[in-house]
């Protein structure tokens, strides 16, 4: 994935962008062509309702954007049923075209990490955290009785989100403080479903769940895989259950050593979460933590699926 940082005197706005080749850019050289992009980019549409909006034959509409999804400029998003048969509906793939002339300096001193900030991009608003971190309380609580031992792994976590903000303030809950309006914000919940009682009011809605009559072992929906290993640790980004338009990002383990392991694959390799497992605009991810210098310390994890 490529990005364009943008300077503007709040700040850096950064946007995905399409890297073409100078000899494919060709395909912009017609006024209807852009005119066919300008329409696409308020929404998806079809050839008919392009011609229609632009008043121009369906064929040259039709002519464009095979031109224009040849060179990965727009893309297929569905087949929708019109009267008479199939309409394909295009979409624009990205909101700014880059054209590489050569390999030339580059600049070094990047204020921004794109791919992180993208991940994050329903968290962060303007700099400011939009949500709550939840942790389990560590006073025994719900209907196991559990005491949280996670919310100093979530230290590690609010580091990494410190760095993406431009103010500091308190915008973390335990799960025994939490609220019918609370529960309308983006979440980032930390911990297990014995010791957090809101990842347990969730978990039959998890891709990747707890199984809560057999020690609360990890079972994928999406490999039928049972894990029971304390140092294995699921990370998820899904649609809130709670609220529409809304976030959850859980991070999660049986024990301590498997949320620490969740953590710390989201730190490191964030770049790579949306490799596999993906769903209805969400993913989610199993992490095995490891010991690499054998000092007792779950330091790297690799990931199980």
């Amino acid at each position: 994935m490529s990005y364009v940082v943008e300077e503007h005197a709040e700040g850096q706005r950064i946007h995905r962008t399409l890297i073409m080749k100078p000899t494919n850019f060709n395909v912009l050289n017609s006024e209807l062509s852009v005119k066919v992009l300008g329409e696409l980019g308020k929404k998806p549409q079809c050839a008919m309702d392009v011609a229609r909006k632009l008043k121009e034959h369906e064929q040259k509409i039709y002519y464009h954007l095979r031109r224009l999804e040849k060179a990965g400029i727009i893309k297929l998003l569905k087949r929708e049923e019109r009267v008479g048969g199939l309409a394909k509906i295009y979409e624009v793939s990205h909101p700014y075209i880059s054209v590489k002339l050569f390999d030339g300096e580059h600049i070094t001193d990047v204020k921004v990490k794109p791919k992180e900030i993208e991940f994050f991009k329903s968290f962060i608003k303007n700099g400011k955290l939009d949500g709550l971190l939840v942790v389990g309380s560590p006073d025994p609580h719900g209907k196991y009785g559990a005491q949280a031992s996670d919310g100093s792994a979530a230290i590690d976590l609010a580091l990494l989100l410190g760095s993406f903000l431009n103010n500091a303030s308190p915008n973390y809950k335990l799960d025994t403080e939490l609220g019918e309006e609370d529960l309308k914000n983006n979440l980032i919940l930390v911990g297990g479903p014995k010791a957090n009682i809101l990842i347990d009011k969730i978990n039959a809605k998890l891709p990747i769940y707890f199984d809560t009559k057999n020690e609360f072992d990890i079972v994928s929906s999406f490999t039928k895989s049972v894990y029971n290993e304390d140092n294995v640790g699921v990370i998820v980004k899904m649609k809130s259950p709670f609220a529409k338009d809304k976030e959850i990002l859980l991070l999660s383990g049986k024990r301590f050593k498997g949320t620490k392991a969740a953590i710390l694959g989201l730190m490191k390799y964030l770049k790579k979460l949306e490799d596999g497992n993906k769903f209805e605009e969400g993913i989610a991810r199993v992490v095995h933590g490891i010991d690499r210098d054998a000092d007792g310390i779950i330091d790297d994890v690799e990931f199980l699926e």
